[in-house]
C-alpha cells in the first residue's frame, strides 16, 4: 500500500492484559477508532507501543494483526528499534511479507552511534530492508542526533523519505527545510509544540496523546491546514496540558492512562515499566479529568 507522507499518523499503543500478555482485541478496537476519526496512517509498535519490551514474534504477530485490522483503509507504519543493524534489515524484511507499507527507524537501542555510524545505519536499513524510512529523530531519548547537515548527506538515499523530527527544538524545522527543501515529507513528534512546528511547515504529526482523544485531535490538525489560527490556538490551550503528558519519561503510561480515562484502552504496561502510583497518579489523572470535564463540544 502506497503511504502519502502527510496528516496524522497516530503512534498505537500495544493494549495489554493484567498479566502483561497482549491483548490484541482492545488493539484492534482502538486502531478502528483512529481510523474512524480519519487518521492517514497508523504507526504500530513504536516508542509508545512499548516496542523494546515485545519479543521478536510479538512484534511480528503485532504489524500483522495491524495490517489485518487496517484492511487496506490506511498504511501501517511499523516501529523499528532494534539493537543491530541485521536484526533492523531481517525485521523490516519480514513485516514487508506481512504487508506494512513503512517503517518508523529508531537508532539501535542501546548504543550511541556517531554521525558515521549513524547515517551508515540508516542507510543499511534503507537499501536491504525493502520499505520507505521514515527517519526517528529524538536526540532527547535515544542520544543520536540526525541534525540537518546529515540529513542534507542523506538525501541521496531514495529509501529515506520522511522524519519525525522530536528533538524539542522548534527551529530544527526551518533549520531542515534550510537545509533540504521539500525532500523528505516533514513530521513533528513532540506534541506540545504541534502549532508551533504547524507555523513554520510540516506535513504531518505523530500524535501521542491526542490517541485518547481522537476527534480534538483531528480537529486540532484541520484547523492548521485551513490556516484558522484563531480556532486552533482557542483548541490548542485546552489540549497543551494533556499533550505535555507526551513530554515525560512516563509518557507511555500516562497517555495508558488517557486511554482508560477515555474508554479507549488500559492503563496496563509491561515491565520493567510499571503502572502509576501514589501522588504522580493522582497528579496525572487530576490533569486528565480537568481535560475531560472542560473538553470542547463538536
Amino acid at each position: 500500500m502506497t503511504i502519502q507522507w502527510k496528516g496524522v499518523f497516530p503512534a498505537c499503543t500495544t493494549q495489554f492484559r493484567s498479566d502483561e500478555s497482549l491483548d490484541l482485541e482492545a488493539t484492534g478496537t482502538h486502531l478502528r477508532v483512529l481510523m474512524n476519526s480519519g487518521v492517514t496512517g497508523l504507526v504500530i509498535g513504536g516508542s509508545l507501543g512499548e516496542n523494546q519490551t515485545l519479543s521478536p514474534e510479538e512484534k511480528r504477530e503485532l504489524i500483522r494483526f495491524g495490517v489485518e485490522t487496517a484492511s487496506g483503509r490506511v498504511p501501517v507504519i511499523a516501529g523499528v528499534a532494534e539493537t543491530s543493524t541485521s536484526a533492523a534489515v531481517r525485521y523490516v524484511r519480514d513485516i514487508a511479507e506481512l504487508g506494512a507499507a513503512g517503517i518508523m527507524l529508531m537508532p539501535p537501542m542501546c548504543y550511541r552511534g556517531d554521525a558515521r555510524e549513524s547515517t551508515h545505519y540508516l542507510r543499511t536499513v534503507a537499501r536491504e530492508g525493502g520499505l520507505p524510512v521514515m527517519v526517528y529523530n529524538n536526540p532527547l531519548s535515544y542520544s543520536n542526533d540526525i541534525t540537518p547537515a546529515l540529513f542534507a548527506e542523506l538525501a541521496d538515499e531514495p529509501g529515506l523519505v520522511a522524519i519525525k523530527e522530536s528533538s524539542g527544538d522548534p527551529r530544527r524545522i526551518t533549520e531542515i527545510r534550510n537545509a533540504v527543501g521539500s525532500r523528505y515529507a516533514l513530521f513533528t513528534g513532540v506534541d506540545d509544540l504541534l502549532l508551533e512546528a504547524s507555523i513554520l511547515g510540516i506535513d504531518g504529526w505523530v500524535a501521542g496523546t491526542g490517541i485518547a482523544f481522537p476527534r480534538e485531535n483531528q480537529r486540532l490538525w484541520e484547523l492548521t491546514r485551513a490556516g484558522e489560527w484563531d480556532k486552533a490556538r482557542e483548541l490548542y490551550r485546552w489540549f497543551q496540558p494533556l499533550l505535555k503528558l507526551d513530554t515525560h519519561a512516563h509518557f507511555v503510561q500516562y497517555i495508558k492512562l488517557c486511554l482508560q480515562e477515555t474508554g479507549l484502552g488500559s492503563e496496563w504496561v509491561r515491565a520493567p515499566r510499571l503502572t502509576l502510583a501514589g501522588t504522580e497518579r493522582e497528579q496525572v489523572l487530576a490533569i486528565i479529568r480537568a481535560g475531560i470535564a472542560s473538553r470542547p463540544g463538536e
